[in-house]
């Protein structure tokens, strides 16, 4: 005697097992979700800066640029992980 939850059971199997490729660029949407905020915060950061003391603008500016190099680096390594891994 097969109960109805056996049945529920068996039919949803099948449907999991059918889902299959390469779930990598799934990966990398989720993971670019972090620079994206990342890059954001290092910009309002400097934004707010300069605009409490303007004469600071041209001192931070390098720091800038390597904060939001090296969070786009991450990202790129997020990307090129996915192309390894799939």
């Amino acid at each position: 005697m097969v109960t109805r939850d056996k049945q529920e059971e068996t039919i949803a199997m099948p449907v999991l097992a059918e889902v299959n490729g390469s779930l990598s660029a799934i990966g990398y949407g989720l993971a670019a979700i972090g620079p994206g905020i990342g890059v954001g915060i290092i910009f309002a950061a400097y934004i707010q800066s300069t605009a409490r003391q303007p004469e600071s603008g041209r001192i931070t500016l390098p720091f800038v640029w390597i904060g939001f190099a090296v969070v786009e680096a991450l990202a790129l390594l997020g990307i090129a992980f996915g192309f390894v891994f799939s």
